[in-house]
């Protein structure tokens, strides 16, 4: 074996649920494996998004060879055009990850910086120094890929986001064969990197195909209602379903939802999803039918505040009112962080009159991830020497790595990563570099590179604390106070209800500015000191909280 070490460098996944992104290091080279971003929780006030921090590849711009997507999932996928503002490269994924990847890609105005390669089931092709073989695995979204790299150390496999579906809705399996022929060819998986996500679910994740026949039972339970089906727009099996259901009950089919609309068109275009044009009926016509003889199929599954089903929900969208003539199907889990989201307008359409199903009281929903059986299932086809869990929040990863363990892996050749390691593999082993680079979170308000640790520190505590502004003016010679002091709040008090406290506390502020005054303080920032200072001693002594505080001072 060539003793010529191979790098893996952790960026994101690894202790949260989103944000997955590997560098794998060849030769000198870096092949980055998916780019993904996560959704704010609710400590971050104002974040649209969560990036990777891309330090580490701007710094190592140059040596980049390209990206390899898995999956075409948010995820995984949904950093690309953030990355590429400043590291263009190649992009190599299934043509179906790639077209739903691009519309974004272009949306961003990024896709003159990349080249878009498609890559097929069970293929090996060179990446650079990267030797890459494709292999097929069931997810929720169609054409998702593990991958085995046969690198100068030894053959690293990584099984992206999986599930073993014995009876999936394309006929595509996770191709346990190829797996198996790789380890026997290649004399063993040096390092095995694989999906965490359900670690702690016991069990076999059952198959998608289960869906479609509760569907059919929605459909013949409620034939006289309206359908509503809201499921992530990337979920092309579950679409699948539902349409066939909806077919098969003789309703018509109406898409909403922009995403929707584009991935069900290119996945058509693509003949991933057999829907007949002439079945298919504009959302503005969805009023012109009974209601059991519609079925609308929308985005909006995590509660989005602007998503179809949330302006539904509230009886603002152009086209459809939700009432007592709906039923609505909620067909996904809420991703972490979205849970009150999506209860919000759980309540609200109930309020609208309309009958909720989700999986909390109907097997509307199952998960695209491997569960404990099948998890170790693979680790036991595969035997590999080394093993990380990848994939999930940091108790994924170690009940996955116990999983490892109980299968017969060594405990000392599993390791438990996190954001920032680097794992270096050689010939004589597995040697780890804890944070050994930056992989702390960059958050996106608007555009990339808008929102720091401090903006969101100061956020967090105009939110907690409120504002209070103090206005007045000063004689510019003496110091002495003129006018003022006036005072602004946002979130201390509400001034029409707290007027004597006002009062008092413009008092205060007169009284350490005529303070300052009878000791010759006349400049500029020792008056807006003082006006801090005095307010602030005020407002902990009578409310004991800690608002911003933002003097102003006017000279005269």
């Amino acid at each position: 074996m060539d003793s010529a070490p191979v790098a893996i460098t952790f960026l994101g996944g690894l202790g949260e649920i989103g944000r997955n992104c590997f560098c794998l290091e060849v030769d000198g080279r870096i092949l980055v494996v998916d780019c993904g971003l996560m959704f704010p929780d609710v400590d971050m006030p104002g974040v649209d998004l969560v990036l990777p921090d891309f330090t580490y590849l701007r710094e190592n711009a140059e040596r980049v060879e390209g990206v390899f997507l898995t999956h075409a999932h948010e995820d995984h996928a949904g950093g690309l055009a953030f990355l590429l503002r400043d590291v263009p490269v190649p992009i190599y994924g299934s043509p179906l990850s790639l077209g739903l990847a691009r519309a974004r890609i272009e949306e961003a105005g990024m896709l003159d910086r990349t080249e878009l390669v498609p890559v097929h089931d069970g293929e090996r092709r060179s990446i650079g120094p990267f030797d890459c073989e494709f292999i097929p695995v069931t997810h929720s979204v169609p054409h998702a890929f593990a991958t085995a790299y046969h690198t100068p150390a030894g053959t690293i496999l990584h099984s992206g986001d999986f599930k073993l579906d014995l009876t999936p809705v394309d006929g595509r399996k996770t191709d346990l064969a190829l797996i198996g022929e790789i380890v026997k060819r290649s004399g063993g998986v040096r390092l095995l990197l694989s999906d965490s996500t359900n670690a702690e679910r016991p069990g076999f994740t059952p198959s998608e195909t289960t869906v479609g026949a509760t569907m059919r039972t929605m459909f013949r339970d409620y034939p006289t209602r309206r359908l509503i089906v809201a499921a992530f727009a990337s979920h092309l099996h579950r679409v699948q379903q539902v349409c066939e259901a909806a077919f098969l009950a003789g309703r018509r089919v109406a898409f909403l939802g922009r995403s929707m609309t584009q991935n069900v068109t290119l996945a058509r275009e693509m003949g991933l999803l057999d829907v007949p044009a002439e079945r298919v009926i504009d959302i503005e016509e969805v009023a012109r039918f009974a209601p059991g003889e519609v079925c609308v199929v929308c985005t909006g599954s995590q509660g989005e505040p602007l998503s179809a089903l949330a302006l539904m929900a509230a009886h603002e969208h152009k086209y459809l009112k939700v009432s007592e003539d709906d039923v609505v199907i909620i067909s996904a889990h809420a991703i972490p962080g979205n849970e009150s989201n999506v209860a919000r307008v759980i309540d609200s359409l109930h309020r609208a009159g309309a009958e909720v199903v989700h999986g909390g009281n109907a097997a509307v929903h199952v998960s695209g991830h491997a569960s404990q059986e099948e998890l170790k299932f693979l680790l036991d086809l595969v035997q590999p020497e080394w093993f990380v869990p990848v994939h999930g929040e940091y108790r994924h990863l170690v009940h996955h790595a116990r999983l490892a363990r109980e299968v017969g892996i060594a405990p000392e050749r599993v390791l438990v990563c996190e954001d920032g390691d680097v794992l270096t593999l050689d010939e004589s082993g597995v040697d780890v570099e804890r944070r050994a680079v930056p992989a702390g979170y960059q958050y996106v308000d608007g555009i990339v590179g808008d929102v720091g640790l401090g903006v969101l520190r100061d956020r967090r505590n105009l939110a907690e604390e409120g504002l209070v502004v103090v206005i007045v003016t000063v004689d510019a010679a003496s110091g002495e106070l003129v006018t003022g002091p006036e005072i602004v709040t946002r979130g201390w008090v509400y001034a029409p209800e707290a007027d004597e406290l006002l009062e008092e506390a413009k008092a205060a502020v007169r009284a350490s500015l005529a303070e300052a005054a009878d000791e010759g303080a006349t400049d500029f920032e020792t008056i807006r000191r003082h006006a801090r200072r005095s307010l602030g001693r005020f407002i902990n002594e009578r409310t004991r909280r800690r608002p911003a505080i933002i003097p102003v001072v006017i000279e005269v």
